[in-house]
């Protein structure tokens, strides 16, 4: 009698653990979906730039730095690889992309320029499509890791080789990407 008791027992624990491990593989699966949503916008984002920059450069060729940090920027965020990394170069790029986008208040013919208007129009769409997708990563996150840490997952979790992920942040860079953009003569 006493073996059935000890092998329920054990049929419930390894119960326990398929169950526990099937979510934390479908939550992980959730943040990498959510991840590589974020990473085609941004795709969509770094092609727009460089017509963007050529169409301003006809403008205002004398703002070459401004410029210069942009395709800088652009390239830094291109080759970042995981959320940390990526969030950061991203917030340098949109630091950038608001100086860039600043100047054409100071040319009146470079806003009035269709072709301008319509990257930034698409660009401004760009950016709040990726603002949408860092919410659902960042929640796919914190399901993700909130599933780790409750029981009975956290008894296997890192057993089975799941680790806390990083949230989509702007850290640092918070305060220069929300300060408004200053132009410089």
């Amino acid at each position: 009698m006493s073996g059935w008791i000890i092998l329920g027992i054990i049929v419930v624990v390894v119960l326990f653990a398929i169950g526990a491990y099937n979510r934390l593989v479908t939550l992980s699966q959730r943040v990498n979906q959510a991840f590589a949503d974020i990473d085609v916008q941004l795709k969509q984002r770094h092609d727009l730039i460089p017509n963007l920059v050529e169409t301003v450069k006809g403008y205002a060729a004398h703002e070459r730095g401004t410029l210069d940090d942009v395709i800088k920027a652009r390239n830094a965020a291109m080759s970042a690889q995981g959320p940390a990394q990526v969030s950061a170069t991203e917030a340098q790029l949109s630091g950038a992309l608001g100086r860039l986008i600043a100047l054409s208040e100071a040319y009146p013919d470079l806003k009035a320029n269709a072709n301008f208007q319509q990257l930034a129009n698409e660009l401004s769409d760009l950016e709040n499509k990726i603002a949408a997708s860092r919410r659902f990563f960042n929640n796919a996150v914190q399901e993700y890791n909130t599933g780790i840490q409750q029981m009975p997952a956290v008894l296997f979790a890192g057993m089975f080789g799941f680790t806390r992920k990083d949230f989509f942040d702007l850290g640092t860079s918070r305060t220069e990407v929300e300060a408004a953009p200053s132009v410089r003569f």
